[in-house]
């Protein structure tokens, strides 16, 4: 028997139970379970018990010899050890003995939960792809559907190799996640593309999530057809929560292929070892049990024991350097084009060829906060030109782009003197507005006072508050003339910090009771109801990532000027949400692009974007000055540690020195897929992509005058707290 905590595990019969208080709550009677890919393409499975369990010095040796339908050998030889507080199950097979019929092999570790057999009855995460039931998750993210048999996903889909179910009712959790970072790169001389089991002796990631197998082995043509073969040698026991290796893309739902759509179509894409004399599986997983008040503090802790022993080595990179070369950069591009000023909306790598100039006054484009972060640093470097620019592209939004409405236009374009014909976004509308008071306040910090573009900002307040709902909400989008375009409100936390701000700035307690009401509307909704979605203007009202960093910045701007401790908790339940998204864990990523800086440096820092989504981007950069905030208001130093991974990490995407090629230093890449271990992703920068890195560089100097947590550190705590006080600075004060 093993001890870890309040939890037995013991070993009876050839299978394990699991045990609190003598009560049992997960078994396995049949551990070694195989799955076989054959000549005609069917995956079968079986699993038996062990043949002997042997317990020495604390670690249980358990083995068991498999023999297929078809008569290949394996040996199976598992180990049991708690290990820093973790359960450490490692597996190792060896194929022994081989018939030509069988082509490949996965393995698989398994819990059953005795609490309930019914799906609903738990809830899930998976960092980036599952939390609770998904239900507001995309079309094609995993539980859209409740019917299905398996519910796998492939670890390197998660920023940590990582998933756990909690029982509703009990709130009895149990969690696996890789034991170490150790992942090796596939074969890459494959296209993993249609519904298959795939031979790769090099692959080594698995796969994580739930089943409830039926006897019987599922076949799917490239179309998406199912076909079932019964399995009458194969028991099945019901919900289990898995581990299964190498990966499998269980049962995904997909869009139709070709002429003919076959009702639902389905992806079941699955990788296998090759059935070769000699050849040997070996991997470890770590396994915990616990309970936790809700759903929220499952999903923190148990990311935060897995964040520790699998975190990725901090990158090494000057943020000061970087930051004065990527306004260098930024400074270059922004061009004059008669009374318009901006950069290109897009431009592809590595030479910075734009494709555009269609320009958003923020979210993508970020033009606004653009201006703002080169009129800054124009008076820094007492640089005239950057001023001008900086000023140009401020005055051009506040001049030329204003609605007679009242509204802020929010995308045109600026090279054919055109406004974009899209609808008015309040994501948008956030981001700039915020940029144009920075901008106010450092003109008036001046003694320069910009009466226009105040006057701006307040038409613009006005007309917010005009279009909020009883509820405190706005809708996600408007047409010019005021009427509502989307019936979702999801974006309504995306103008708290600048109605707060408005309040600091004007003294009008409308605009801060604006904010208390879009933020009442937002705690409802997001933070209790776990709502966190459409944080961006170019995808479906989805549970995302951005939704949950927007509603972290709504609720800490109302603690800064309320300072209730409702609004702090809200936030800092937001920030772990958000946290989840983040490749934190490394594994190698093949890349086809050779100036691309993940070429040579590691894809941690990225993050997923939407819940589901296999890729990443570069937007957690926006996010290392607010966890650094968050841990001096709570003094929780997983925030710290956070804050300053991703200040650097993220940075891997970048061209720091020039050493990659890139036409700019500094130059950074949107994003792509990575969870194939093969990037595939749009080969551009954004203007959003600088932004998001110059933007907390720049809070955090002005704040803590330094750009490196390490150096901010050396700060006397008590002044760091002091300084942390962002509205009681001389920046706000008038």
């Amino acid at each position: 028997m093993l001890k870890l905590h309040d939890y037995d595990i013991l070993f009876k019969n050839g299978g394990v139970e699991v045990r609190k208080n003598d009560a049992l709550l997960y078994r396995n009677r049949r551990p070694v379970y195989v799955s076989v890919k054959d000549y005609g393409g069917i995956v079968s499975f079986r699993d038996i018990p062990y043949d002997c369990v042997d317990e020495k010095d604390g670690v249980v040796y358990a083995d068991a010899l498999f023999t297929t339908d078809n008569g290949s050998v394996l040996t199976v030889s598992d180990t049991y050890e708690i290990v820093s507080g973790v359960l450490k199950i490692r597996r190792k097979t060896r194929v022994e003995q081989t018939n030509a019929d069988d082509l490949g092999f996965q393995t698989k570790i398994s819990f059953y939960p005795v609490l309930s057999d019914e799906y609903l009855d738990y809830d899930y995460f998976s960092p980036g792809q599952w939390y609770k039931h998904n239900e507001f998750a995309g079309n094609y993210a995993l539980f859209k559907r409740h019917d299905l048999q398996y519910y796998w996903r492939k670890e390197t889909n998660s920023g940590l190799p990582l998933f756990a179910m909690q029982h509703i009712e009990t709130k009895e959790t149990i969690s696996m996640s890789r034991f170490a970072a150790d992942a090796t790169l596939p074969s890459l001389d494959r296209t993993y593309s249609e519904n298959y089991a795939y031979i790769d002796k090099k692959i080594s990631v698995g796969s994580f999530g739930v089943s409830k197998a039926k006897p019987e082995a599922l076949t799917y043509t490239y179309y998406g057809h199912m076909f079932r073969t019964p399995l009458p040698n194969t028991q099945c026991d019901g919900l289990s929560i898995d581990y299964i290796y190498p990966a499998t893309n269980g049962q995904d739902p997909i869009m139709g292929r070709g002429p003919y759509n076959v009702e639902q179509p389905m992806s079941n894409i699955t990788w296998v070892h090759p059935m070769q004399v000699g050849f040997i599986q070996d991997y470890a997983i770590a396994v915990t049990f616990d309970v936790y008040k809700d759903f929220s503090d499952m999903m923190k802790e148990t990311w935060r024991i897995a964040y520790y022993r699998l975190k990725d080595r901090l990158f090494k990179v000057d943020n000061e350097m970087l930051y004065e070369n990527i306004m260098r950069f930024l400074k270059d591009i922004t061009r004059q084009f008669g009374k318009a000023y901006g950069t290109p909306f897009v431009a592809q790598l590595p030479d910075f060829d734009p494709n555009s100039f269609s320009a958003e006054i923020g979210f993508v484009g970020q033009q606004a906060g653009i201006g703002y972060q080169l009129l800054r640093w124009g008076y820094m470097r007492d640089d005239a030109i950057a001023i001008e620019k900086g000023l140009g592209v401020i005055n051009y939004w506040t001049d030329e782009e204003r609605m007679e409405a009242g509204c802020p236009r929010t995308w045109t374009h600026l090279s054919v003197h055109q406004d974009d014909p899209q609808p008015e976004w309040i994501r948008e509308m956030g981001d700039g507005l915020e940029a144009i008071l920075d901008a106010y306040l450092l003109q008036r910090s001046k003694g320069i006072e910009e009466k226009g573009w105040m006057d701006y900002l307040v038409r613009s307040a006005d007309w917010l508050l005009s279009k909020q709902e009883e509820d405190g909400s706005l809708y996600r989008s408007y047409y010019y003339d005021g009427t509502r375009c989307m019936d979702s409100k999801a974006s309504t936390p995306c103008i708290v910090r600048f109605l707060v701000q408005m309040y600091i700035v004007t003294d009008r307690k409308e605009y801060l009771d604006a904010a208390v009401k879009a933020g009442e509307w937002t705690y409802v909704n997001e933070y209790l109801g776990f709502e966190y979605r459409g944080g961006t203007c170019d995808q479906s009202d989805v549970m995302d990532k951005e939704s949950g960093i927007y509603a972290m910045w709504a609720f800490l701007a109302l603690y800064d000027i309320l300072k209730e401790e409702k609004w702090l908790t809200a936030a800092c339940a937001a920030a772990d949400y958000v946290e989840t998204f983040t490749f934190v864990s490394y594994f190698p990523v093949d890349q086809p692009y050779p100036n691309h800086p993940f070429t040579r440096y590691h894809v941690t820092g990225t993050s997923n974007v939407t819940v589901g989504h296999g890729g990443g981007d570069c937007y957690m950069a926006a996010c290392s000055y607010t966890y650094y905030r968050l841990y001096l208001l709570t003094g929780d130093d997983q925030y710290r540690d956070f804050a300053e991974f991703i200040n650097l990490n993220v940075k891997q995407a970048n061209d720091i020195d020039g050493s990659c090629g890139y036409k700019y230093i500094g130059l950074i890449n949107e994003g792509g897929g990575i969870s194939d271990q093969q990037y595939r992703g749009r080969y551009h920068w954004l203007p959003w992509c600088s932004f998001v890195e110059v933007d907390p560089a720049s809070r955090f100097y002005d704040s803590f005058g330094a750009h490196e947590v390490a150096d901010i550190e050396k700060l006397p705590l008590e002044e760091r707290k002091q300084r942390n006080d962002l509205y009681n600075t001389l920046f706000w004060k008038k």
